[in-house]
């Protein structure tokens, strides 16, 4: 039977899973954008986001090599490094989207549907990684090593897949911003 303390933190994750996504999409379509931050030009947020995306992809394959040369307390220190540049990232990305107009793709021909694939497959799997990070993070974190595993060989690529393709997304919708 799972222990009271730990279905609390199964529910909280469910419920940060289910309200991340309801948030980003909410503030994709909002009609009119509001002005929250007005100290710096919010249009290095892609910048700073593509370059958090970049770092996140080499913590999570240094703490892949960690973990299989057991180094453990690299690995958990290099995923929790990862995990808050996450999170760092999605603060950043809400704060850009709640100011900035949404910016079209520009590129035409295969390309185009090329971008299409990418960010629809990006976005896709960036909704699965958030209850896939927390929960692995959690069995991590409590000892549940064998749980852990489990769904950690779900985790990592998918994490990668989605840190890879949002830079490439960056780089592909740069010109257009």
């Amino acid at each position: 039977m799972i222990a009271l303390r730990e279905r609390h933190y199964l529910i909280l994750i469910s419920i940060v899973s289910i309200l991340i996504p309801i948030v980003v999409a909410l503030l994709l379509f909002l009609p009119e954008r509001a002005t929250i931050i007005t100290a710096f030009d919010i249009k290095i947020l892609p910048l700073l986001n593509a370059s958090i995306n970049s770092t996140v992809t080499i913590l999570l394959l240094a703490a892949y090599w960690a973990i299989r040369n057991k180094k453990i307390a690299l690995h958990k220190s290099l995923m929790l490094s990862a995990f808050f540049l996450s999170a760092l990232f999605l603060v950043s990305y809400v704060i850009y989207h709640f100011q900035a107009e949404p910016t079209k793709f520009g590129g035409a021909g295969v390309i185009k549907y090329v971008y299409y694939f990418i960010l629809i497959s990006h976005i896709f799997l960036a909704t699965t990684i958030v209850p896939l990070a927390l929960l692995s993070i959690y069995r991590g974190l409590n000892k549940q090593f064998i749980l852990h595993k489990k769904i950690a060989r779900w985790t990592l690529p998918i994490w990668l897949y989605v840190s890879i393709t949002g830079v490439l997304v960056y780089i592909m919708i740069s010109p257009y911003y």
